[in-house]
């Protein structure tokens, strides 16, 4: 568990393990981004059964699955998902970090982040991607250049909604050794 005081006035940011009591509050937080944003180009708000889904298909694979909470509220969560299926990407993730409506700004991305970074070095992975939704996506942008991702590429208007095309920003960053030791065997 993380504990982050960003002021003296508001309780402080706590990061834990999701349960899946958590998954309705979840939900909630990924719909308003799924209907007013590009962050995610999902056009239609997954159920909350569906989010279940998805989570267990996170944890079943070995990585973390965190929420953000403050106050006793969940007002973020995040998670790290397999790059792509094939063998040869099973060293590279990819990081996913959502914030409830009106919360931005207020040190929870980069709790969530921090966290996420620090459970997945922890595992056998050694890259960890950011898929951007938005090349004018300047919060989700900044918050994985202060955590050390670099921008390795733009997709030009690889997704299209709410009328017009979008582009996808490519972030990257090591974890742990990288790509500077090979990996153990067993992984």
């Amino acid at each position: 568990m993380t504990r982050i005081d960003s002021s003296l006035s508001t309780p402080p940011v706590v990061v834990r393990d999701t349960e899946e009591a958590d998954i309705a509050a979840i939900q909630s937080i990924y719909s308003h981004h799924v209907l007013t944003g590009l962050a995610s180009f999902e056009e239609t708000p997954p159920s909350v059964a569906e989010m279940l889904a998805r989570r267990r298909a996170v944890l079943a694979l070995g990585l973390p699955y965190l929420a953000a909470e403050r106050g006793g509220r969940v007002v973020g969560y995040s998670y790290a998902s397999s790059y792509r299926p094939r063998p040869a990407y099973r060293h590279t993730i990819e990081d996913s970090v959502y914030v409830a409506e009106g919360q931005a700004g207020r040190g929870i991305g980069g709790a969530l982040l921090a966290a996420l970074i620090a459970r997945c070095e922890a595992g056998p992975w050694r890259q960890m991607l950011a898929v951007i939704g938005d090349s004018g996506n300047a919060g989700s942008i900044g918050l994985h250049r202060r955590f050390g991702f670099e921008p390795v590429g733009t997709l030009r208007s690889a997704g299209f909604k709410f009328g017009r095309w979008v582009d996808t920003v490519l972030m990257q960053r090591s974890l742990g050794p990288g790509d500077q030791t090979l990996p153990d065997r067993a992984s």
